[in-house]
């Protein structure tokens, strides 16, 4: 029995592992849409429409979800929906005040965020060799996007839509289920609709003009927004928070290799580095067994 236990668990550790480096692939696709696309719709306007089409979507496709989450489930999915959507306007505000490059890479400090942030709030030990992991990425990732950096407003406040991507990454881990899956992201989704509508309302909301535009959201909506979310939230309910974000770092290595697919750019060694020490980083917490990579991260009620 507990051979046929272990068994399922690394099946679905293992499905989990995939289900987020395939969201994270989505997420890397859609830099190439979202940059033509943001030539002609402004960015929050963007996400409101985003997110509003993912929470109709969620809505229709399993009504009942929201129905079957508990009062405190409710409350921590309402904290967690908060967290993402303040992130994604202090992200889109810091874009206007530092270079892509830079903003990419300090939105990945979540990658050193959430085992901090993991040890101080759930008391996860982390050992040395996820710290390896973490530093290893953490370069990978500067290699991958740096050409220059300096620290003025527009890091500052990237950061700490990292740090609040961290937390909604340790969010997760502690209070995601499986059979809470969908009415969690439902709930996320809607809540960060409304953050993202309260604060572009204000200027009028610009809709895209074009079918090819309409489709290119859609996708970033269904896809990406409720589906991606969806999947982030099944995953977590299996994979604790420094394992779930060393995986997700890979985002700038799938954004790379779909520029150069689709969007005609050079293979350039700084990519072929930076992709090989993220990739090492996310085989080595894969690789190595669990116990040596990250305690078992208790579901905490508050």
């Amino acid at each position: 029995m507990t051979a046929t236990v272990t068994a399922t668990d690394r099946r679905t550790s293992l499905l989990a592992m995939l289900a987020l480096l395939a969201l994270t692939a989505c997420w890397g696709s859609t830099f190439f849409l979202i940059k033509d696309l943001l030539d002609r719709v402004p960015t929050l306007d963007f996400l409101a429409v985003r997110f509003a089409i993912a929470g109709v979507a969620l809505v229709l496709a399993a009504p009942r979800a929201l129905g079957r989450l508990s009062p405190a489930t409710r409350k921590h999915t309402l904290v967690l929906g908060a967290l993402y959507g303040v992130a994604q306007i202090l992200q889109t505000a810091g874009l206007a005040h530092t270079a892509a490059s830079v903003s990419g890479f300090v939105t990945g400090m979540y990658v050193v965020c959430t085992p901090l942030l993991a040890a101080a709030i759930l008391h996860t030990r982390i050992t040395a060799i996820t710290w390896a992991a973490v530093l290893l990425a953490t370069v990978g990732l500067g290699v991958l996007t740096l050409s220059g950096f300096s620290v003025g407003y527009g890091e500052a406040i990237t950061l700490v839509a990292a740090v609040l991507y961290a937390l909604h990454i340790v969010g997760l881990g502690a209070w995601s289920t499986p059979a809470d899956a969908v009415g969690m992201t439902t709930l996320q989704v809607i809540v960060i609709a409304v953050i993202c509508l309260v604060a572009t309302v204000p200027d009028g909301i610009v809709l895209p003009a074009t079918a090819g535009d309409w489709a290119s959201l859609g996708y970033m909506a269904l896809v990406v927004g409720a589906m991606g979310l969806l999947a982030q939230t099944w995953a977590q309910a299996h994979l604790p928070p420094t394992r779930t974000a060393i995986i997700m770092s890979m985002e700038p290595v799938f954004a790379s290799l779909f520029a150069i697919w689709l969007g005609g750019e050079h293979v350039t060694m700084r990519l072929v580095v930076g992709g090989l020490m993220v990739l090492t980083a996310m085989l080595v917490v894969e690789l190595v067994p669990r116990r040596h990579v990250e305690g078992e991260v208790p579901h905490i009620a508050v």
